[in-house]
C-alpha cells in the first residue's frame, strides 16, 4: 500500500537480503514438490553416463532389502542381507533368514552355499555376460552401442536408470540399474530367461572401503 503523498518505497539493507532468502526458500520447496519427469536419452549417452559414474569406484558394500518372485509362485518372497563388489569381477550377496544363503559371483561363474544344511550350487554363465567383459567394455569411452545388447537409458534429475537385454542364450534376460551420477547405485533388478525376477534396492551404500578376496569367500 502506497500512502498519499508518498512515493514508492523500496526494502534496503538486511531487510531486502531476507526477503530474498525467503523467496529462494520458497522457489526451492515448490521446486521439490514438483516431481521431476522421467525423460529418456540415447541408449549410448546411458551407458556413458553409467561408464563415467563408476570409473572412480573401485569397490563398495550395502544393506539390501531383495524382492524375490519365482515365475512358479504368484507370491513374492521379501528378503534382507549385505552384498559386496569389488572391480573387475567379484560379488558377493549373503541372505539372512528365513532365506539365509551366500552367493559369490566371480566373473561369469556363481557359487551358491544355500541355508544351514550347507548344500552347494554351481552355475556357469556364457563368457560374454561375465563382470570382466562388462567392466572391460566400460574401461574406455562408449561412443555405439556395443553388439549383443539391447539397452533402454532414461534419466530423471541426477537419478539414471539403465536397461541392459544381452541378446544371446544365457541365463540373464534384463539387467535394469538405477544410480546416481557420483556411482552410488540405488537399484538393481534381474530379470531370468525362466521369469524369475529379483529386485534389490540398496541402503547404505559404503564405497572404495578396500575389499579383499577374503572378503569374497563362501567359506
Amino acid at each position: 500500500m502506497m500512502l498519499s503523498g508518498q512515493g514508492p518505497r523500496f526494502i534496503h539493507g538486511p531487510a531486502r537480503w531476507r526477503v530474498f532468502a525467503a523467496c529462494g526458500a520458497l522457489l526451492a520447496f515448490l521446486a521439490g514438490a514438483i516431481p521431476c519427469q522421467a525423460r529418456q536419452i540415447p541408449a549410448v549417452e546411458g551407458l556413458e553416463v553409467l561408464r563415467k559414474a563408476f570409473t572412480g569406484v573401485t569397490d563398495f558394500t550395502a544393506e539390501i532389502s531383495q524382492e524375490k518372485r519365482l515365475s512358479l509362485m504368484k507370491r513374492a518372497m521379501t528378503m534382507n542381507g549385505t552384498v559386496r563388489f569389488r572391480k573387475p569381477d567379484q560379488f558377493y550377496l549373503e541372505l539372512n533368514a528365513p532365506y539365509a544363503s551366500r552367493m559369490v559371483l566371480r566373473d561369469n561363474t556363481i557359487e551358491q552355499v544355500m541355508g544351514a544344511s550347507g548344500g552347494r550350487n554351481r552355475i556357469v554363465l556364457p563368457p560374454e555376460q561375465g563382470l570382466k567383459r562388462w567392466f572391460t567394455r566400460l574401461a574406455t569411452p562408449i561412443t555405439t552401442l556395443p553388439e549383443g545388447l539391447g539397452v533402454h537409458a532414461d534419466a530423471t534429475g541426477p537419478v539414471y536408470t539403465v536397461t541392459i537385454a544381452p541378446r544371446g542364450k544365457g541365463q540373464v534376460r534384463e539387467l535394469v540399474i538405477t544410480f546416481l551420477d557420483d556411482g552410488t547405485i540405488r537399484k538393481l533388478v534381474i530379470v531370468e530367461q525362466n521369469g524369475d525376477r529379483a529386485v534389490m534396492t540398496f541402503k547404505k551404500v559404503r564405497r572404495n572401503v578396500g575389499l579383499t578376496d577374503r572378503d569374497f569367500r563362501l567359506e
